[in-house]
């Protein structure tokens, strides 16, 4: 094997990082067939078996955990070296690779994102909207936007959006029909919306005055694994929903929802944009973290 076997070595360390011969695929833009085939004919060059793989699964081999060690360094070297050159470019291109949160996807990265492409016509965005809690190394993406409390550890966190407040929020029709929650021991006696995470757990209101926390587990006629779900449920007038202010800014605004108990929900940090911290970033992933780090009324495309 020579200088010519690069392109192969770098497709066997993303297969070994991934397991996965579908997601290597979709990253290299290529099918899991040749991704497969290109694999056998470096294996048949060196005469030795890198990853062990059946229908389920795809893992190193002794031989590939030692050449994924050599390896590793190396490929990082000359990635460095290739984003330094793509410094050089007049406009930042490439591939960028994002995992959000619905909700982040609709109310940080939506009202920016077309902007941004025709700021940057070079750089092609893939958006992976999933409420779990994703490994982005693992999931070959290149950042992820998360709320601080969810970021994980040894990352390069950078906040890309304004403080957030929840908002309890429901139509005047129920309200008048059902009353209007005074306090969160009234949310007892009330239909409360819940929404589970993707891991099955339930999201608990939370809510805070002063020194007073509150995390309540409440009760209803509605379980969603989707905000606009909730919004839609009361502004029908079927209970109250909790969910960030801007996702309902709008209906607040009509008069379609009103707000309840807003002393108790004060402003938190927003949304941040995350990635690993020993990895360079490139000048498109740079690009879009000052495009949306501007602000809103600044981050549109010159006219």
């Amino acid at each position: 094997m020579d200088r010519r076997s690069i392109p192969d070595l770098a497709a066997f360390a993303l297969l070994a990082e991934l397991r996965s011969f579908r997601r290597a695929g979709e990253i290299m833009g290529v099918s899991a067939s040749a991704l497969s085939h290109r694999l056998r004919r470096m294996e048949t060059a060196l005469g030795v078996r890198l990853l062990n793989r059946s229908t389920r699964s795809v893992a190193p081999t002794e031989a590939g955990e030692r050449l994924l060690a050599r390896l590793g360094p190396a490929l990082a070297d000359i990635e460095a070296g290739l984003m330094e050159v793509a410094a050089f470019r007049e406009r930042p291109a490439g591939r960028l690779r994002l995992s959000v949160p619905r909700s982040a996807a609709r109310l940080a990265i939506g009202p920016r994102l077309g902007g941004f492409l025709r700021a940057y016509p070079d750089i092609r965005v893939e958006v992976v909207s999933d409420n779990a809690l994703i490994d982005i190394v693992a999931g070959g993406f290149d950042a992820g936007i998360r709320l601080d409390e969810n970021l994980p550890a040894e990352m390069v966190a950078v906040r890309v959006g304004p403080p957030l407040s929840m908002a309890a929020v429901a139509s005047p029709d129920y309200l008048a029909r059902h009353g209007v929650p005074k306090t969160p021991e009234d949310l007892a006696g009330h239909a409360c919306f819940r929404l589970r995470w993707p891991s099955g757990a339930f999201y608990d209101w939370e809510l805070e005055r002063g020194d007073d926390v509150r995390s309540i587990a409440v009760s209803g006629p509605l379980i969603v694994d989707d905000t606009q779900l909730l919004v839609a449920a009361a502004v029908d007038g079927a209970g109250i929903a909790f969910v960030a202010e801007p996702s309902v800014r709008d209906e607040l605004a009509s008069g379609a929802l009103v707000r309840l108990l807003e002393d108790w929900c004060p402003p938190f940090p927003g949304y941040s944009l995350y990635y690993p911290s020993r990895r360079q970033v490139s000048p498109a992933l740079r690009a879009f973290i000052d495009w949306m780090r501007r602000p809103a009324d600044a981050a549109c495309p010159m006219r």
